[in-house]
């Protein structure tokens, strides 16, 4: 008790005194306090990153993962700036936001990510790559001709393959891919090649484009580039892991180089491999390492060390070699370093990225003599933030797409349509036809922009014949949910046309006289004769064709016939004395934008895997314009035009009336889903890809090395890789998608084939194995990787490194380790596929390519709004204050129909970063 008494005098005594010891106390909490608003100050300040194009505008810090296997020296283009969506775009928290840039609406802030939400951001980048022609190439065939096809590498891995176009020195392909890929890749390489039956395929030239070139070109490069010849000392790959060091001595200053491995090195042997070994140069002095035989991912572990000399000016030169008994070694690459800049690091170790050897003179002399190739190439590097992100914007454009078409209203949909320009257009109408796709009102969004285009003034007859964001859309929406359909009412008669290879022409000028008849029996056909049996085919053709499609209505996907049943409604009222426009509405899609570009080029709607010849061409083109003239409703234009197609007058003309009840059944049936037409949907176990492949016994314990046949049919869906003895048979066996590890790969030397890929899995007791599955070609074998990857891309366990080769005897055939369960020799490409039509929607990266379009157009959004206001109301528009800044001025909407019955009003700024 007494303790206590003194303390709480002590206590008593402090708190009489007061004064000074009260107010020092006081001070020096009112200095931590600061203190710590200070440290919260900085830490906000910290989380919140300025947009460099608009620094009122958020976007989310720079703080993405950097992979572990990037330790190699940094790309040539720095890492794209992650943005969210403005509040430009979706509303202003500090002013009533509009909806749709014309209806009042909810108020809408910017989106924020969260902390950690940086870490989740998907950066990749995409690659479009269209190869249209080529022209005077060089001859490598006897007959004076040669039969090119491309190659598409990309850090000289093989990607693409396009098809052969037989006996010409100016091809056409016209073939577009589109490649996702890892934003640390460096080159694009385009080989053109000469196919030979006999021999190995001849190289013509070849066009590279590097990474930092592409970057030049955001919107992309399109032109004539002439090919060069391919040089051995620059068709180097791969790279090699070092550790250079300065070390002080007793005897002085030494500079050690260690080469530890190296990956992904040429092949520049007949068995598909290589036998690399290292030379270091220094200071006019150098040493060799060991030669590892037959290996493209060499282990070394050796060191050399060189005297340093003052001043150090020498640069260190560490090349690869091909070691070769009896001709020339080859090269395989080389890393260059300044060792004045090792003074400061003192040590500089990872994997550097081998060059080409650059000390001999290029000779560009024969560079105008192999030829040309026109190419359109674009890269686009992504950063698509998780799905809140996106929400605002999906928000504002849904709720836009449900309010409808209103009378005063400017639509963002509008806005867009004008300001796009033509290049970008079909890009838009995807990325558009796709996000609605995913929210289920694709139907209400291309009613939509019926509705605007059927505003304009027009006549019925050119109704959607312009390139117009609706016809885009349309056209987009055809081939993202059609695709299906349109193999199945086109697959038999293009297949039939191909295989009976008949000579069809109709026009006198460019009639053939042939021989006919037996031996010793000759007669040569007069022209009306060849004309007459042309016709004859052509119409046995159309009348399969038209047949097949006016079966076809009970099978088209109900989510086409929805928006062919909106359009044939919407253009009926628009044009009520004309109700023939209804038809001509409908066929100006699908035969004028569909079925007819189908038939011309096959290959490029994936119905043949190889282009037609010159009589097939010829037959494809007649047919194709045969369908044009039957969707056209009325054959007679067609004939005025081209008088030769008389004869197929009758033809014409049944078909027409085919077509018109095709059309009516099409849409005359209401679908019973009750407002689901609008969502894509599939099967839960819908086939993503099927085929016969080839499998390579190893040992192991998996269900497919048990099997007795070597031969099986393959079929991908979205729970399990299933294989069976044939196409109908029951099914053997399964490999759950949720076990699958790994898809790569596998290098040549192992199978004596560049086209097998390997499968690494987990079985039923947990233990991993791999299955080596050998494809036809390359872009069969780049397709089963690609749809692999998409269907297990999200599974937790992928493996980060894998084996090229194979296990067998004690050790693997690709880097000679011993160990069979150890890591990898190579980097997993789980990133890199090939887009493909069948693709699932990913609504996160469309919502931020649309994004990124809005973004790049926020000026000509505003300057187009505001003539559009001012084209309704004269005396509306932007009024600026005596200060300079914008004033707001009130415009009154009218009321959707989804929003409550009393009036809003809507404040717009002209020249205000943040809204519209």
């Amino acid at each position: 008790m007494g303790k206590r008494g003194k303390k709480g005098g002590k206590e008593e005594k402090r708190g009489k005194n007061g004064g000074k010891e009260g107010g020092m106390e006081k001070g020096k909490k009112g200095k931590e306090q600061k203190q710590e608003r200070k440290q919260k100050r900085k830490k906000r300040k910290k989380r919140k990153t300025p947009n460099q194009a608009n620094p009122r505008v958020w976007a989310p810090p720079r703080c993405a993962p950097r992979p572990a296997h990037l330790l190699q020296a940094p790309p040539t283009s720095s890492r794209p700036r992650p943005l969210s969506p403005p509040r430009a775009l979706i509303g202003c928290p500090r002013r009533r936001p509009a909806h749709g840039l014309g209806a009042p609406g909810p108020r809408v802030r910017a989106p924020r990510c969260p902390r950690g939400a940086a870490a989740r951001m998907a950066l990749r980048s995409a690659l479009s790559v269209r190869i249209v022609e080529g022209r005077d190439l060089p001859a490598k065939d006897i007959t004076g001709s040669s039969d090119p096809y491309c190659i598409v590498k990309i850090d000289n891995e093989p990607i693409i393959r396009t098809a052969t176009v037989w006996k010409t020195l100016s091809p056409f392909w016209g073939e577009e891919y589109e490649v996702h890929l890892q934003p640390s890749f460096h080159s694009v390489s385009i080989y053109v090649m000469d196919e030979d039956a006999l021999s190995r395929d001849d190289v013509i030239g070849k066009v590279c484009i590097t990474r930092a070139m592409l970057a030049e070109h955001p919107k992309g490069y399109s032109g004539w580039v002439s090919l060069s010849e391919v040089d051995p000392d620059e068709e180097v790959q791969g790279e090699i892991h070092l550790c250079v060091e300065l070390l002080e001595g007793e005897g002085g200053r030494r500079l050690r180089c260690t080469v530890l491995e190296a990956r992904d090195l040429a092949k520049k042997d007949r068995n598909g491999a290589s036998d690399p070994f290292v030379r270091v140069r220094y200071n006019g002095k150098t040493q060799e390492s060991t030669v590892v035989k037959k290996s493209c991912y060499p282990r070394w572990n050796e060191s050399f060390e060189f005297e340093l000399p003052e001043p150090a000016g020498e640069k260190l030169c560490v090349e690869v070699w091909d070691w070769d008994l009896v001709s020339k070694n080859d090269f395989l690459g080389k890393v260059v370093f300044s060792v004045q800049g090792l003074r400061a690091a003192g040590q500089q170790e990872g994997w550097f990225r081998l060059q080409p050897h650059r000390s001999k003179p290029r000779e560009d002399g024969r560079r105008g003599s192999l030829g040309s190739l026109q190419l359109q190439l674009r890269l686009r590097d992504e950063t698509v933030l998780p799905s809140h992100c996106y929400q605002p914007l999906v928000q504002l454009l849904c709720q836009e797409v449900k309010s409808g078409r209103q009378d005063g209203r400017v639509h963002l949909v509008t806005l867009l349509d004008e300001t796009t320009t033509a290049e970008c257009r079909q890009e838009v109408a995807v990325n558009l036809v796709k996000l609605f796709l995913g929210q289920g009102l694709v139907k209400e969004f291309l009613d939509l922009l019926f509705e605007l285009e059927l505003a304009k003034s027009c006549e019925p007859n050119t109704l959607f014949r312009s390139n117009s964001l609706a016809s885009k859309s349309m056209e987009s929406f055809l081939k993202v949910t059609g695709m299906q359909y349109l193999h199945a009412v086109l697959g038999p008669i293009i297949t039939r046309v191909f295989e009976e290879k008949k000579y069809v022409e109709l026009d006198p000028s460019k009639v053939e006289i042939k021989d006919v008849g037996c031996s010793g029996l000759h007669r040569v056909q007069t022209e009306s004769e060849v004309m007459e049996q042309g016709r004859q085919h052509l119409q046995s053709y159309l009348g399969e064709l038209l047949d097949t499609i006016s079966k076809s209505a009970p099978t088209c996907p109900p989510v086409i016939r929805a928006a062919f049943r909106q359009l044939f409604q919407r253009v009926g009222e628009r044009f009520p004395e004309h109700q023939h426009a209804r038809f001509v509405a409908v066929t100006s899609f699908l035969c004028l934008r569909f079925f007819s570009p189908a038939i011309m080029t096959p290959k490029l709607f994936h119905l043949r895997d190889a282009h037609a010849d010159a009589r097939t061409s010829r037959t494809l083109l007649l047919l194709a314009k045969a369908i044009q003239m039957v969707g056209n409703m009325e054959p007679a234009a067609g004939r005025a035009k081209e008088a030769w197609l008389a004869p197929l007058q009758p033809a014409l003309q049944q078909g027409a009336s085919q077509m018109k009840a095709f059309i009516t059944r099409l849409v005359g049936t209401e679908e019973e889903e009750g407002g689901g037409e609008g969502r894509l949907r599939s099967p839960p176990a819908a086939v993503v890809k099927e085929g016969l492949l080839f499998v390579h016994k190893t040992r192991g314990k998996g269900p497919l090395l048990s099997c007795a046949a070597k031969k099986l049919h393959f079929c991908l869906t979205g729970e399990a890789l299933s294989f069976a003895k044939s196409p109908g048979a029951e099914r053997i066996g399964s490999i759950a998608l949720a076990n699958i590890r790994a898809a790569e790969k596998v290098e040549e030397k192992s199978f004596g084939s560049c086209h097998v890929m390997q499968v690494v899995y987990v079985d039923e007791n947990g233990q991993q194995e791999t299955a080596y599955l050998q494809c036809k070609c390359v872009n069969e074998l780049n397709q089963w990787l690609s749809a692999l990857r998409k269907v297990c891309g999200n599974n937790p366990q992928l493996l980060c490194a894998y084996h090229p080769g194979v296990f067998r005897g004690d050790k693997w055939t690709c880097c000679h380790q011993k160990d069979k369960t150890g890591l990898g020799c190579d980097r997993t490409r789980h990133g890199v596929t090939l887009q493909d039509w069948s693709d699932p929607l990913d609504p996160d990266a469309e919502a931020q390519r649309l994004f990124q379009h809005l973004h790049g157009l926020q000026q000509p959004l505003r300057e187009k709004y505001w003539e559009l206001v001012k084209m309704e109301d004269p005396q509306s528009g932007p009024q600026v204050c005596s200060e300079g800044s914008p004033s707001t001025r009130t415009r009154r909407c009218p009321t959707p129909a989804s929003s409550p019955s009393t009036r809003r009003t809507t404040r717009w700024g002209t020249s205000s970063s943040r809204s519209y």
